[in-house]
């Protein structure tokens, strides 16, 4: 039996990580979907590679999961890994996404699992404040109006909380990003043993949205 996370290497599944293990809950297995599209309604897409360097350094097994990232049919996916790895509990980043809650909530009630989402509805000031004070979270993806390719590899920190704040009352996006406005990728925190330096990045450009992809990445002292 495992106690796994559903982890993308994110601002969210990390933060939620270490919420749970703080908790006292033993976390044995990492989950990541690999998501074919950049589509999917599920899962994160950029940079997955590079948790693996995330599960070294904290060091928790991980598991990766093939998914076309089809709406719906990405679900039977997640539930396959579930059920193989017989995970007993499951913790997932989710803040505000009715969506995904949902979908992971019933198959977790399907299979048995105790599902743990100790971020929802989480104050995002709050949120973000606790990133920049203890994480150092770049931004890899953005796809959202007032966002323009300043933001790709940026870092979560004051600075960042204040732009944010600012695009929240203009556009109102929601500044977790949980409507797809970003994503994000965690290179320390508190329970790493190391940190990720980045060596080889690059920023691309595609209509209204942009990536930050990382090409290079290592473990360092921290």
């Amino acid at each position: 039996m495992s106690n796994a996370c559903l982890f993308s290497g994110g601002k969210d599944s990390t933060l939620a990580l270490h919420k749970v293990i703080g908790s006292g809950i033993d976390i044995d297995l990492l989950i990541t979907m690999l998501p074919e599209s950049r589509e999917s309604y599920m899962f994160h897409y950029p940079n997955l590679k590079f948790t693996g360097l995330l599960a070294e350094t904290l060091g928790i097994k991980q598991v990766f999961a093939e998914t076309k990232g089809v709406k719906e049919e990405e679900l039977n996916d997640l539930e396959k890994v579930l059920f193989d790895n017989d995970v007993r509990v499951l913790v997932t980043g989710a803040t505000y996404s009715r969506y995904q809650l949902d979908r992971i909530s019933r198959i977790c009630e399907k299979l048995g699992i105790e599902c743990i989402s100790p971020l929802w509805h989480i104050e995002p000031l709050r949120e973000l404040e606790e990133l920049s004070k203890n994480f150092e979270v770049i931004i890899t993806s953005v796809a959202a109006d007032g966002f323009d390719d300043s933001y790709l590899g940026a870092r979560i920190d004051d600075k960042m909380i204040e732009k944010l704040i600012v695009l929240n009352q203009k556009y109102n996006i929601n500044m977790l990003f949980e409507g797809g406005e970003a994503e994000s990728f965690v290179l320390n925190a508190p329970l790493f043993k190391k940190k990720i330096r980045i060596e080889k990045a690059e920023k691309k450009w595609e209509g209204s949205r942009g990536f930050y992809n990382i090409e290079k990445a290592i473990l360092v002292s921290k």
